[in-house]
């Protein structure tokens, strides 16, 4: 966990903060009295494999030609690993040609995913335009990651893309475009971010609180003051409050490189995007 005070790349997860703890300050009497659930996020079986589709390291020594073969392979787990693996190679035609293929027709979501986030990595026009694409995909997390490859190869150009994308459906969508756009506009993401206090998700109203402390304006912290007295949510109550102490400029500074990494996670969330178990 990142220490509040320290200086980051990106802001510490206030839902990982040990006062948010549920429990936290209280003396139970017994085992009874502890209270350790919230109701988007559940514990469920995993499979190890699954678990280990992200660890390059097996394929490391693979040569180019076995991981596109790999790529268009039977077994999703070795396509996503494959396309993880591409991505930390220097781009070739073939490797991007290969992952704008798996990105756009893979019948799996998540290797369409992995997929997308590795030509965001590589760079250069297929890339761009195959996230631009993928923005319509009918899984919502690889929408959410079609933004991040977006925001990391050249979020000032694809800005009317981005901010589309703050009327997805899906809250993990939205909460990336406005984290993108906060990052290209500064404090002139504000009235984005006002609107987004008012969104149904718990987590996107958390999240535009949270950038609302980059903010330096009257409305702003005004509305941060009665998110932290009466909104809803018991998490974006103490993320506005603390978002109201928060110094703007000093808060900006720590958005400055691409969107993978400079987010941080929540619970049930690999990174940025990673399908929560909710």
């Amino acid at each position: 966990m990142r220490d509040e005070e320290e200086a980051t790349d990106g802001p510490p997860d206030p839902q990982l903060h040990p006062e948010n703890s549920p429990g936290f300050g209280e003396e139970p009497v017994g085992l009874e009295d502890i209270e350790v659930s919230r109701e988007d996020v559940t514990i469920g079986e995993a499979d190890p494999a699954e678990l280990a589709a992200s660890d390059t390291e097996p394929v490391e020594d693979a040569a180019e030609h076995d991981l596109l073969a790999t790529l268009a392979g039977d077994d999703p787990i070795e396509r996503r690993r494959a396309a993880l693996a591409l991505a930390e190679r220097d781009p070739s035609d073939a490797a991007i040609e290969g992952l704008a293929a798996a990105a756009a027709t893979d019948d799996e979501p998540e290797v369409r995913q992995f997929a997308v986030e590795a030509l965001g990595k590589l760079g250069g026009d297929i890339a761009a335009q195959t996230a631009r694409k993928l923005l319509e995909d009918p899984e919502p997390w690889v929408r959410a990651e079609a933004l991040v490859s977006l925001d990391r190869l050249d979020r000032e150009s694809h800005e009317e893309a981005i901010e589309g994308a703050l009327d997805d459906e899906h809250h993990a969508v939205r909460r990336n475009a406005a984290i993108s756009l906060f990052k290209l506009r500064g404090e002139a993401a504000k009235d984005l971010l006002l609107a987004q206090t008012d969104d149904e998700s718990e987590r996107v109203r958390e999240w535009a609180a949270h950038l609302l402390a980059g903010v330096d304006d009257d409305d702003a912290r005004e509305r941060l003051a009665a998110l932290a007295d009466s909104d809803d949510s018991d998490i974006v109550c103490r993320t506005a409050a603390r978002a109201y102490e928060a110094d703007p400029g000093a808060f900006r500074r720590q958005f400055s490189g691409a969107l993978d990494e400079v987010d941080t996670t929540l619970p049930g969330e690999d990174r940025l995007n990673r399908r929560p178990d909710l």
